[in-house]
């Protein structure tokens, strides 16, 4: 009889162990899925955060990196300009240097006519006389203007080429050729290209006696001719 009582407790304490395990297990695989899907939640917000901030921050990078290629862009084409501003500040020195150059030429072309004149013109006209009169004074004028060349042609007339008037091209000549004729005034043998003012510019120097401001503004007829 006292086998059959221990016996049944035996059974009885191996039932409540197994109950007791296979609550522990249950409690414990419970506990460690709740532990493992706190740190899913975890891992996946740390991932998203992350993933978020790199996007914000790779896209300053991208805005930066448009930034400097259009900073650069910016730069090429400045130092461009500056490059084709400097070069035509070259050819406007160049100009200048052969400008200067004329001028000289012009002052010595000049004198050589003066002093021409005054070896021919043992006994001096009035006429004479006062073409180099005209010629003095014009002398000063033709000092502050470039692009004027002065010569005598065959038919003894006075031939005035202007350069430095057209703006695409400042070697293209402008010529002007004139004479004193019997009566003492100035008369125009020819004009090339054509002025349409030349007959009134012929009779005001005739009655002012001007001839720098004859010249003067033959010349600004030119450049007003050559930008139609």
């Amino acid at each position: 009889m006292a086998q059959v009582e221990d016996s049944d407790e035996v059974a009885k304490l191996e039932k409540e162990i197994k109950a007791f395990w296979t609550k522990f297990k249950t409690t414990c695989c419970h506990e460690s899925l709740d532990q493992t899907l706190r740190l899913r939640d975890v891992w996946s917000e740390t991932i998203t955060s992350l993933t978020d901030k790199w996007s914000t921050r790779l896209k300053e990078g991208d805005e930066i990196i448009n930034k400097v290629h259009e900073y650069t862009n910016e730069c090429c084409q400045k130092n461009k300009s500056f490059e084709e501003k400097q070069e035509k500040l070259s050819e406007v020195l160049a100009n200048i240097e052969d400008c200067r150059k004329e001028e000289k030429d012009l002052m010595e072309n000049i004198q050589e006519l003066k002093e021409e004149l005054i070896r021919k013109s043992k006994t001096k006209s009035k006429a004479t006389e006062e073409m180099e009169e005209r010629l003095h004074k014009a002398e000063i004028l033709f000092k502050e203007r470039l692009g004027l060349e002065i010569r005598k042609t065959c038919a003894n007339h006075l031939q005035f080429i202007f350069r430095c008037i057209d703006h695409k091209d400042f070697d293209k000549p402008y010529t002007l050729t004139l004479s004193i004729n019997e009566d003492g005034a100035y008369e125009v043998i020819s004009c090339s290209p054509p002025l349409d003012c030349i007959e009134e510019l012929q009779l005001k120097v005739r009655e002012t006696n001007n001839f720098s401001a004859f010249i003067a503004n033959v010349r600004k007829a030119f450049i007003a001719l050559s930008y139609k």
